[in-house]
């Protein structure tokens, strides 16, 4: 993670690592002081054979004790870098159990401080992070940037409208199907592919840029594909909708760039505002309301279907990263260009799609389980990203490596 790039993304692929080292680094200054004391207690037996027996007891207790607390480091570390995503669960746990607090005209009041406040205050903070004054170096490379927006953008809805069309024909339920058409009408995220394109050592310019790009477009082509591609029969006009995703989405975003190119290096950046957190609890609030609105409402789902959807959604994502970078070589690409569009075109953006979704469907209980495919998509996009950041990494070393011998050749 870095200085610019705050998202909730953020916390769950780079996550806080340092904490399960210094957590393992507790552990083993406690384990010697257990030993001691163990030592200084056991000693007063009487003869040898209780000796040997209490010295035995005393192995095993150590051993025991490391193996717990080495444990329990593992899991708090674990818990700690995956905390976005378990915090999700747990609030949504809440919306079941108390679902008349976040429901509409509930003590909350979601149809204020969630329409308005809290998703202005998300693209506020994504406009304030956004990294857009280095993008000067990467914005020659036009091909791979239209090569990122136009799958992203353009091929991912057409495939997932092809295959949502296909899926219409089974048992799944209705609004899971529609939930996988929405997914691909969503813009590419503002940090997790920009995260795992700097791990791989590949072009990170141009991932900071297209996540930019993405952001900016994805304010007016997601609501534009939901309406069309989608079919979303919203309860309000079309006019009111973009009048609100005006002075919800793109103005804060817009306000967001302008604080941050006035006041980032003199001000903001010296305050050490924590915006991935500020994002991350505003988001998990939407979250919670939207799950209220749906458990005081009649959708259920079948087990069934949520692994049908999660399977759907590992093969759509290895297939959209496959697809990319045969693309990226066949037009001749760098393995360092290749990794960069195979994660930024087949990624998707779980901080500015919910709150985009909830202007959209704003009044409709359905909207929770049209979410649903969007909050397994995000978790399984870092899993897969992380998995192949290694393979990545040889390769775009190896082809470092082979350019710089040819230099030395010439």
């Amino acid at each position: 993670m870095n200085g610019y790039d705050f998202t909730p993304s953020d916390h769950i692929s780079s996550g806080s690592g340092g904490g399960g080292a210094r957590l393992q680094q507790r552990a083993a200054a406690l384990l010697p002081t257990a030993a001691a004391n163990h030592r200084s207690g056991g000693g007063g037996g009487g003869g040898g054979l209780s000796l040997g027996s209490s010295g035995s007891r005393g192995s095993s207790g150590r051993g025991s004790m490391m193996v717990s607390l080495q444990t329990f480091a593992r899991v708090a570390a674990v818990l700690r870098a995956q905390w976005f995503m378990v915090a999700v669960v747990a609030v949504i746990l809440f919306a079941y159990i108390a679902p008349g607090i976040g429901m509409k005209g509930g003590p909350l009041h979601p149809e204020i401080t969630v329409k308005y406040i809290a998703v202005s205050l998300i693209f506020l903070s994504s406009g304030i992070t956004l990294r857009t004054e280095d993008l000067k170096a990467a914005i020659s490379n036009v091909q791979l940037h239209i090569l990122i927006q136009g799958f992203s953008m353009g091929a991912i809805p057409a495939i997932m409208a092809l295959l949502t069309s296909l899926l219409a024909f089974t048992s799944i339920n209705p609004l899971l199907i529609r939930g996988l058409l929405v997914v691909g009408c969503m813009p590419p995220p503002v940090s997790s592919a920009v995260i795992l394109t700097k791990a791989a050592g590949a072009n990170e310019a141009a991932a900071i840029f297209n996540s930019a790009l993405g952001s900016f477009l994805g304010t007016v082509v997601t609501p534009a594909l939901l309406l069309t591609l989608a079919h979303v029969a919203t309860q309000s006009p079309i006019g009111t909708i973009f009048r609100t995703l005006s002075l919800t989405v793109i103005i804060p975003l817009l306000v967001g760039q302008g604080l941050r190119q006035l006041f980032w290096a003199s001000h903001i950046k010296n305050m050490r505002i924590p915006f991935s957190v500020v994002s991350s609890c505003t988001l998990l609030l939407v979250i919670f309301c939207t799950f209220c609105d749906s458990f005081t409402d009649d959708h259920h789902v079948a087990p069934g279907d949520l692994v049908l959807v999660l399977l759907i959604i590992v093969s759509c994502q290895l297939l959209f990263l496959a697809a990319v970078a045969v693309l990226c070589m066949t037009l001749g690409m760098p393995p360092r260009d290749c990794v960069c569009a195979a994660f930024c075109a087949s990624h998707k953006s779980l901080t500015l799609g919910i709150p985009m979704l909830k202007i959209v469907f704003a009044g409709q209980a359905s909207m929770s389980l049209v979410s649903i495919p969007l909050l397994v998509y995000h978790p399984v996009q870092i899993l897969l990203g992380s998995m192949l950041v290694p393979l990545a990494r040889r390769w775009v070393a190896a082809d470092r490596e082979e350019a710089s011998n040819a230099d030395i050749d010439k």
